[in-house]
């Protein structure tokens, strides 16, 4: 999977963000999420006939993470979903959410990344083909540190009796919001495709380091 070449800049409240210019931003909102998706699955197909046959995976693929994307109080919600030639589409998103939590005494959590990185935690695989994730701290060119995950993690499916998990290639960046005690900007990349996390890492990392706080 070839790394893009073009992108698109992203203004929201408070921040911008670079993505790839063939990724859709689409609507989140429960009320008009569906049709929305619906109709952009719709004209992307129009413009590529090719990919018809996965007309019904990219719009459940979008719609469900539209669904978590709102759930976790997302500013920005982008995907890709794209037929390289395989039989199986390649498909990937990234979120920004502005989050905080707050101690048992109710005083905000603190947001440095050495701090943070301290308290996240590390999982190993046991063995092959187990889930795992790494803690680190990055640099964001313009920003300052950051604390990150990253891995090949089971999530928890959002509102499922089950309790069911999909497992998925996931980077979360957690870059301090100035002037705001307890809050950050959480960047999270995310793609079921786990034979390519390598690759998605590197698009993850190349998108988080675009993120920029609005003057």
């Amino acid at each position: 999977m070839a790394r893009y070449m073009e992108t698109l800049t992203i203004e929201r409240g408070g921040f911008r963000i670079k993505v790839p210019e063939s990724w859709w931003e689409f609507d989140v909102r429960p009320e008009s999420r569906d049709d929305s998706i619906r109709r952009m699955v719709n004209e992307r197909v129009e413009q590529r006939p090719e990919l018809a046959k996965y007309r019904d995976t990219y719009a459940a693929f979008l719609q469900k993470a539209a669904a978590d994307a709102w759930k976790s109080g997302a500013l920005y919600c982008g995907c890709m979903a794209e037929a390289f030639g395989g039989d199986t589409p390649i498909t990937g998103s990234v979120t920004v959410s502005i989050v905080g939590g707050r101690s048992k005494t109710g005083e905000p959590l603190s947001t440095d990344p050495q701090t943070m990185a301290g308290q996240l935690s590390v999982r190993e695989a046991k063995k092959e083909g187990d889930a795992w994730r790494k803690v680190t701290t990055v640099d964001i060119p313009g920003v300052g540190p950051a604390a990150r995950t990253y891995g090949i993690e089971d999530i928890v499916v959002p509102d499922d009796a089950l309790n069911r998990t999909i497992r998925a290639v996931l980077m979360q960046t957690f870059i301090p919001v100035p002037g705001q005690e307890g809050k950050v900007a959480l960047v999270a990349g995310s793609s079921q495709v786990l034979d390519l996390a390598d690759s998605f890492f590197d698009i993850f990392d190349a998108i988080t380091s675009t993120f920029r706080f609005a003057e």
